[in-house]
């Protein structure tokens, strides 16, 4: 979302892999090592599905300043339908 873009997937595939496989640009400063915090994205749908964010997780949104509600790209696994967005689309 905003491209209406789909991408399959299989199930446990990173999110931020998923995202750059269908063509959508997803910022990612650190090599998707779960630093950066740059690939933070909106679940629109979906986002029960996803684990809650882990303790890493959240200590990186807020070491960078990450909106509480957009999950890190590179630090989730895709298990279900999900729609995302980014704040820089």
């Amino acid at each position: 979302m905003p491209s209406q873009r789909e991408q399959q997937v299989p199930q446990g595939t990173n999110l931020l892999e998923a995202a750059r496989d269908v063509g959508l640009p997803v910022a990612s400063a650190c090599g998707a090592d779960g630093i950066c915090g740059r690939c933070g994205l909106e679940v629109v749908e979906g986002a029960q599905t996803l684990a809650a964010p882990s303790a890493r997780e959240e200590r990186v949104k807020a070491r960078n300043r990450i909106e509480p509600g957009l999950r890190l790209a590179c630090m989730v696994t895709v298990e279900a339908d999900l729609v995302v967005t980014a704040p820089y689309w």
